[in-house]
């Protein structure tokens, strides 16, 4: 996660990127968006739901959580571990451990300690209408070990613990040409025959407790994880051009635009059960874990080329709101969660009370993001 610097999550760096900060905001106000639109009917688990019952706005929220779903996390890896070498040969073995014990460890005990109980005592007693004292609460709370959104923040500190265990052994130095764009779409669908392969055992949905890991994108994760520490080797950053950009664009559009709805009227028409996406030795989860990783790595590659050559430059709004970003993911679900359960009594249309509290979540999430770094000593964790 983020240093004083305003550098993405888990990095630690002694240079300013503008765009891959600007990156990182966008990143978590879409992480934010995610989790107001499963409160409203896309599918996933949340603290607290309320979804629309139409049709149309459960597919069309299913389209948009999907299509995020298959770059957001991956790409918030590989910006990660873009600036962990330089970090680590800063520092050395003992240090980049303690400091990131320090980033990340910290933050993780407290939202399962403190954070998570109080979010899960706001549904009960609001979502619920369970009458009870936060302490009446906490008699019976168990649920001590979960970290909820932080599950990132534990997957990247065992993803730094591991490249330090490594470097032990190795340099971990690979001289690689950046890829043509066959090859990044080659090695994208060996990430999706990878991930066909583990949902067999462990397929969508299914979390390992406490931790929150859904092992099912963890192919990915891994796969942009080390990208990330390669990038940087080899500046493939650099080698963006705006020309690769659009292609890749061009492509993710028509892989989210058309080819995920195409998937799925396929196989409402050949009457196929939908649950057969969430994993087995079927073509739907093997399909849908190509379009995963064919739309994913198109449109962090877009995103990135278009934010290269468009976003580079300083902006005091933004490196404000890249300042604050960590801050921001640790504590948005308070803020999401807050304004859901506020509006929870209104008799309005579900996706009426999305399109309120999505802009609310994501500028609430953001001003206490900022206002927790006010906090004497939070900005050296934060």
């Amino acid at each position: 996660m983020p240093v004083p610097t305003a550098s993405p999550p888990g990095a630690s760096r002694p240079t300013k990127i503008n765009y891959l900060d600007y990156t990182r905001v966008l990143l978590t106000a879409l992480v934010i968006l995610h989790h107001v639109c499963i409160t409203y009917g896309a599918p996933g688990g949340w603290y607290f739901r309320q979804p629309a019952t139409q049709p149309a706005a459960q597919v069309g929220l299913t389209l948009l959580v999907a299509t995020n779903q298959s770059f957001f996390m991956g790409l918030f890896f590989l910006l990660s571990a873009y600036f962990i070498e330089p970090s680590y040969e800063r520092k050395g073995a003992a240090g980049f451990i303690l400091d990131r014990l320090k980033r990340l460890g910290i933050p993780l005990v407290f939202y399962s300690l403190v954070l998570s109980p109080i979010l899960n005592f706001m549904v009960y007693r609001y979502g619920q209408h369970q009458r009870a004292t936060f302490g009446q609460f906490l008699m019976g709370y168990d649920d001590w070990i979960d970290s909820g959104v932080l599950w990132f923040v534990a997957a990247l500190l065992l993803f730094n613990l591991v490249y330090v265990l490594l470097r032990q052994r190795y340099s971990l130095h690979y001289a690689i040409r950046l890829p043509s764009m066959s090859g990044v779409l080659l090695f994208a669908a060996a990430v999706g025959v990878v991930s066909f392969l583990v949902r067999l055992i462990f397929p969508i949905g299914w979390v390992i407790p406490g931790l929150g890991f859904q092992l099912s994108y963890f192919p990915q994760y891994i796969a942009l994880f080390a990208v990330g520490i390669l990038a940087h080797q080899n500046k493939w950053l650099d080698g963006l051009s705006s020309q690769s950009g659009k292609r890749f664009g061009w492509l993710a559009l028509g892989l989210a635009a058309i080819g995920f709805p195409l998937l799925f009227m396929v196989s409402t028409k050949l009457g196929l059960s939908r649950a057969n996406f969430s994993g087995g030795w079927n073509g739907q989860s093997l399909l849908l874990c190509l379009w995963e990783q064919l739309t994913g790595v198109s449109i962090s590659l877009a995103l990135l080329s278009y934010n290269k050559h468009h976003w580079n430059k300083p902006n005091a709004l933004l490196d404000g709101l890249a300042r604050s970003a960590y801050s921001t993911y640790v504590f948005h679900p308070l803020i999401a969660v807050g304004f859901s359960l506020f509006l929870a009594g209104l008799s309005i249309d579900p996706l009426l009370k999305l399109s309120l509290v999505a802009p609310l979540a994501i500028a609430g999430s953001f001003l206490v993001g900022r206002l927790v770094l006010l906090i004497p000593g939070v900005d050296t964790i934060l």
